[in-house]
């Protein structure tokens, strides 16, 4: 590459050079940055309190303000402190069942965003199964495109016994079907 040449005018081997390419990433990027924030307004208040409060207790302050709230309510209970009367002595049976209820009410919040971030997943998953169902069909069409064109041009070609194969749709329900049949298969 010359000076006169710039990464953007080198081709991509599509037919497209970097700019376009980068253009269609950006456009991809930013329709999923839409959908993410529209998801994000259509939180009910339940949800977002549950992500928030998850989101705030994964955090290392979280732990710092534990370590020191747990440190302190251990060394004044334990009479260490002079002019203050242990409100929760040895076992510390107050500490134990508020912490106890905070662990409860915690994974109770962790669940609810696991759930609703699973329920995102199996949305993404499903919008990735139709885009690979949709671009297997283009392939599909796009090889019986070929084999006609080199048919009619009668270009020489050597036998390919997959081919005739390769030019059907998968259908996914059959391959769901084989998958199973491995997986018992090999149980077996």
């Amino acid at each position: 590459m010359n000076d006169s040449e710039t990464a953007r005018d080198v081709p991509t081997g599509e037919g497209l050079d970097r700019s376009e390419v980068e253009g269609v990433v950006r456009r991809n990027i930013q329709a999923l940055l839409q959908v993410r924030k529209e998801l994000e307004r259509n939180k009910g208040f339940q949800e977002a309190l549950a992500d928030a409060i998850t989101g705030f207790t994964g955090s290392m302050t979280f732990v710092f303000l534990h370590a020191v709230l747990f440190g302190g309510w251990l060394v004044v209970n334990t009479g260490v402190v002079p002019g203050v009367k242990p409100f929760d002595p040895f076992p510390f049976v107050m500490l134990a069942m508020i912490a106890s209820v905070e662990a409860i009410f915690l994974s109770t919040f962790v669940l609810i965003s696991q759930n609703r971030m699973q329920a995102l997943a199996d949305k993404r998953a499903d919008l990735d199964l139709q885009i690979n169902l949709l671009a297997e069909h283009e392939v599909t069409r796009l090889i019986e495109l070929v084999d006609g064109i080199s048919r009619h041009l009668k270009v020489p070609r050597h036998s390919d016994p997959h081919l005739e194969e390769l030019k059907k749709d998968v259908h996914p329900e059959v391959v769901l079907e084989e998958i199973e049949r491995a997986q018992r298969d090999v149980k077996e």
